[in-house]
């Protein structure tokens, strides 16, 4: 039996203003915050939340409709930044840079951003792999390729080689690593896959013994178990520490609770950007994105949302070979 903490989440009222709103710039736009049609744009790593929130949102709004084109987070923001005649939202992994969101106002854009929530990266190994836990310092090791095998890190190890399978090398889990863990230094394991998607990430891992791979929870979430504590079983989940000697009892995998309690060290904000000055369909769905609605959404995702207030329950858990 083991203890474990899960979030229960309550979430002020907010007021969202979805009246129409009939003013046609010179874009030719005839979107209001709750009808019309647009494309926006995400970094394909939260693909299965940004899709929840788009049925929900389209189901209340049936005169609304939303296509989501799902890329890495580099060419998202490019294309929000380029192209000023069909990508008016994106989410990411970041805030604007400044020079973005002056080059913005300079264009008459009216760049918002705001946070909607905070995604746990979660370390997969192969159910192979008998080492589960890994400290802070480990996971630099084998991403700046000081460790190149497994028994670099766990000296019983008869792993071999590590494998190191990242998404897509323009993809906000690929920004995340390098600015926020390696310090702005460049990925340098020896043996690294870049693949394109998550769904990809999680499968080279289930096939590869020795790989270890980097991917938002959503992906790990089985959405069966409606407290958000069960993952998928193809994979396992590490515990990270922030100690240099990971133990039971101080390294944790990316739940929404040791997320909130500052306990999982891996995780990241999840952004809304938007350049929308007619305050049209991208402005009404962005905005519902973090409405009570929107954040019940992120919460059931096993994603941390940004808003609400967040309560934590303490539970006891027994495992299925208890």
């Amino acid at each position: 039996m083991r203890k474990i903490l899960f979030l229960g989440i309550t979430l002020c009222l907010l007021s969202l203003g979805f009246g129409a709103c009939t003013e046609t710039k010179k874009s030719g736009r005839t979107d209001t915050k709750s009808s019309g049609a647009i494309t926006f744009a995400s970094d394909e790593s939260f693909s299965p939340v940004i899709d929840e929130e788009v049925q929900v949102f389209e189901a209340s709004h049936p005169n609304a409709h939303l296509t989501a084109v799902y890329t890495n987070e580099l060419d998202a923001i490019n294309r929000l930044m380029n192209d000023s005649d069909s990508i008016w939202l994106v989410f990411a992994a970041r805030d604007f840079k400044e020079k973005e969101r002056e080059y913005l106002k300079n264009t008459k854009r009216l760049p918002i951003s705001f946070p909607i929530a905070y995604d746990g990266l979660a370390l997969i190994v192969n159910n192979s792999n008998p080492d589960s836990m890994i400290s802070v310092k480990d996971v630099k090791r084998i991403l700046s390729g000081e460790a190149t095998k497994w028994k670099d890190v766990f000296p019983k190890s008869k792993m071999g080689e590590i494998e190191v399978v990242f998404d897509n090398p323009k993809s906000s889990t690929v920004h995340w690593v390098v600015d926020s863990l390696l310090g702005g230094k460049p990925i340098n394991s020896p043996n690294i896959q870049a693949v394109n998607t998550s769904a990809e990430v999680i499968k080279c891992v289930e096939n590869t013994p020795n790989a270890i791979g980097i991917v938002g929870s959503n992906w790990l979430n089985d959405k069966r178990d409606t407290t958000n504590i069960t993952y998928k079983k193809n994979v396992t989940v590490m515990a990270v520490s922030n100690a240099d000697l990971p133990q039971f009892n101080s390294s944790y995998q990316p739940y929404q609770a040791y997320i909130q309690m500052g306990l999982y060290p891996l995780y990241r904000t999840v952004w809304a950007l938007l350049k929308d000055p007619r305050h049209g369909l991208p402005w009404g769905f962005a905005h519902f994105v973090v409405s009570p609605i929107g954040q019940k959404i992120i919460l059931k995702s096993a994603l941390l949302p940004y808003r609400g207030d967040i309560q934590i329950i303490d539970m006891n858990v027994h495992d299925d070979d208890e």
